[in-house]
């Protein structure tokens, strides 16, 4: 677990370094996630199976994500502090929220019927009432 648990926070760590270093307005943690990627294809595509790793890789990942809820309280405390200003600027944050919230499903729809097109895999049958 120490192990998996390192090579985690070495690939954030790189991540942080090269988002700052390059001062590229990408998350530290973002692009230490796509260096953990990029490391395990690469450690698949060499084929250095290590099935240790892989086991102990998989259950520090499901442990984090078991207590990921802890990693939002900061957040929340962060938001109690700031009151006042979301006091005066609450409307414009919901709107902008809901806003932000309903362009995404939009666009999200529209990927995916397109993307389906593209593929040629179309739901037979939607948008058809259907007999139970």
């Amino acid at each position: 677990m120490i192990i998996s648990l390192t090579v985690i926070l070495l690939c954030q760590l790189l991540g942080e370094v090269v988002a700052r270093g390059f001062e590229w307005p990408l998350p530290g943690p973002v692009l230490g996630m796509v260096f953990l990627l990029f490391f395990l294809g690469l450690r698949d595509r060499i084929g250095m199976r290590v099935p240790e790793f892989g086991k102990t890789l998989d259950s520090t990942g499901k442990g984090l994500l078991a207590h990921l809820s802890l990693l939002f309280i900061p957040a929340g405390v962060g938001v109690v502090q700031h009151l006042d200003v979301l006091a005066q600027h609450g409307l414009g944050l919901a709107v902008a929220l809901v806003a932000s919230t309903l362009v995404t499903l939009i666009v999200t729809v529209v990927t995916f019927v397109v993307a389906s097109r593209l593929t040629g895999s179309a739901v037979e049958g939607a948008g058809e009432d259907r007999a139970p």
